[in-house]
């Protein structure tokens, strides 16, 4: 993780060094030497405010530089020094916020790409095929061909076919395997 250097610290105004008033400095907002004291003190804890909001070391440097920057040209408003900090941690968790909105954002607006096509011969030897196999499945006993659409179109287990027919588990394993084998033998016989 890289740390960004501070700014240099910005000499206090000669009208402030001058009257060497302290309280009209607070009145004028948060001084550039303490808004920097504040960035040598807290940067690395802001980064890691960030750090937990966002997923990446790049896009948490630039939301706490923005807090720093947004900071800084409000700090006439920041009447108070001390909720500096407060002002910046908060800046951090809004910038956070806004550059995940915008992720998804843009997320949302990608385009999907579009699904494989088959050609038209393709579709017309798939559908050809599923006609076989239909005409297959018409050909088989009541029984081979409800264990076979129970167990491999509705995806149960051998045990829920059992159940749901009312039959042992040896009879749907039988009426299974001889339905695979006329069914085999049905497909072979149409190709």
């Amino acid at each position: 993780m890289s740390v960004i250097a501070p700014w240099p610290a910005a000499r206090p105004s000669r009208s402030l060094t001058q009257h060497g008033d302290a309280d009209e400095a607070m009145a004028h907002g948060t001084t550039v030497d303490h808004l920097t004291e504040t960035y040598r003190a807290h940067y690395k804890s802001l980064l890691g405010l960030a750090a937990l909001l966002l997923d990446d070391t790049a896009s948490c440097e630039d939301v706490v530089q923005e807090a720093f920057i947004r900071v800084h040209s409000a700090r006439k408003r920041v009447r108070d020094p001390e909720k500096t900090l407060a002002y910046l941690r908060q800046t951090v968790v809004n910038l956070s916020r806004s550059a995940l909105r915008r992720r998804i954002l843009g997320l949302k607006l990608l385009s999907k790409p579009m699904p494989d096509m088959a050609s038209a011969e393709e579709g017309a030897y798939e559908q050809l095929e599923r006609d076989q196999l239909i005409q297959a499945m018409r050909g088989l006993q009541r029984r081979q061909r409800e264990v076979l659409v129970l167990r491999y179109f509705a995806d149960m287990t051998e045990a829920q076919v059992a159940e749901v027919l009312g039959l042992s588990l040896g009879s749907v394993k039988a009426y299974g395997s001889r339905g695979i084998a006329a069914l085999r033998t049905a497909m072979e016989t149409a190709s």
